[in-house]
């Protein structure tokens, strides 16, 4: 077969799903076999399970992100930095603020977006853990406010409530990084903590779904011996500039705070949206080989794929580890399909586990069906923050940014 030019293969988005195809492909093909294109906002990755330790400031955002140009091969993947404004699937056209390019295989990888639920005053009045601009700003912001507060002549104690909404993973997270912040900032800025409340609010029953009760007992007594308040079954109806109202029932409750930071919820991407994709909230059920229905050259992976998981007939959650799972399926699939031979491969979530981090030194977790919890999770946390870094970046790049203070 003469084939008269080279496909077209464009990725959206270089996060865990995106980069970890570039990566996987770029090794998958020779340079003659296919034009490789990676769209990205900005011309770093960063690493989106490490955001909440920025936002709390026991993290430098600098820490959190690396140049894609030291991932990929210039010679096989040509990097845009460019913002996706739509999708132009007749024409087969990614349309950009920046321009346009064509493609023959697409993939969409272009990361979740914050949920409010129409929630009133939260997009004016909270802040949210999306990237290493908002982390940087979260972080700056809750420095000014203990910065400012023994500048005023009459003290005003909001200024050092923080209020976190969502007890999910983010949430949790956070909090464990703001317990260990909280005493730093006390001490830097001469502020009594007692005066300090840090409160997460939570409208579900319990905190962590999908943890056993034992971990998640280990977790908020954890927390609690930090300071952090729990409002549990209490759902927020409001914010606005002066903090928050919550309703438990028939019972409504405003809570003044400084700071408002929304953890509790994601979505997909509002491009596949705009597009006219068939999706629930941003995220479209893909096939088996991970393509969007009715569309044969578009892979959908990371936060924008949407696949159930028969076993409990709920989709799988979008985690990093499932989303660099789906870019290495992709690149697979896409190299079956530049050459024209082979089968595609459906994808099948390995599940190995999950631990979440309740700060620096303590964590809870799941791993190979075995509870841990204290050190040896926290241990195990950086083990899997090294192993994402792996993964995509070789050695290079754990020495560069790995997690080493591992005890």
């Amino acid at each position: 077969m003469i084939r008269l030019r080279k496909p077209k293969v464009v990725i959206l988005g270089a996060g865990y799903g995106g980069l970890m195809t570039a990566v996987r492909l770029q090794k998958a093909l020779g340079v003659n076999e296919a034009d490789i294109t990676l769209i990205n906002k900005n011309d770093y990755h960063y690493e989106t399970t490490w955001l909440h330790e920025a936002s709390a400031g026991t993290m430098h955002h600098d820490r959190v992100r690396y140049s894609i140009s030291d991932v990929i091969d210039s010679s096989k993947v040509h990097l845009i930095k460019g913002t996706v404004s739509t999708i132009n699937r007749e024409e087969k056209r990614v349309i950009l603020e920046e321009g346009e390019v064509e493609y023959d295989y697409l993939v969409v990888a272009l990361g979740g977006e914050s949920e409010t639920f129409g929630i009133k005053g939260l997009k004016e009045y909270a802040f949210s853990i999306t990237n290493v601009n908002t982390a940087r700003q979260i972080k700056e912001h809750i420095e000014y406010q203990f910065a400012t507060y023994n500048t005023e002549e009459e003290k005003n104690d909001a200024r050092l409530t923080i209020v976190v909404g969502g007890a999910g993973f983010t949430g949790i997270e956070f909090l464990g990084e703001l317990g260990n912040r909280i005493p730093e900032l006390c001490r830097e800025y001469d502020v009594d903590q007692n005066k300090v409340r840090v409160i997460c609010v939570e409208a579900a029953p319990t905190v962590l779904p999908g943890f056993e009760p034992e971990l998640v007992e280990y977790a908020v007594n954890h927390l609690e011996r930090k300071g952090i308040e729990f409002k549990i079954g209490t759902a927020i109806k409001e914010a606005n500039q002066e903090g928050i109202l919550v309703a438990k029932g028939e019972e409504v409750e405003e809570i003044k705070a400084g700071t408002v930071v929304w953890a509790a919820g994601v979505r997909g991407n509002s491009v596949i949206e705009q597009a006219g994709f068939e999706s629930m909230r941003g995220r479209v059920k893909v096939d088996p080989q991970l393509r969007a229905p009715g569309h044969e050259d578009v892979f959908i992976v990371g936060d924008c794929a949407l696949m159930i998981n028969e076993e409990i007939n709920r989709p799988y959650p979008p985690t990093a580890q499932i989303a660099m799972q789906m870019g290495e399926n992709c690149a697979k699939n896409l190299a079956v399909l530049v050459r024209g031979q082979g089968e595609l491969e459906s994808f099948t979530p390995d599940l190995k586990g999950s631990v979440c981090s309740l700060g620096e030194d303590d964590a809870i977790g799941v791993v190979f069906g075995k509870k841990i919890w204290g050190s040896k999770a926290s241990f195990m946390k950086k083990m899997v923050d090294n192993r994402a870094l792996f993964m995509i970046g070789g050695a290079s790049t754990v020495l560069k940014k790995g997690k080493f203070n591992l005890l």
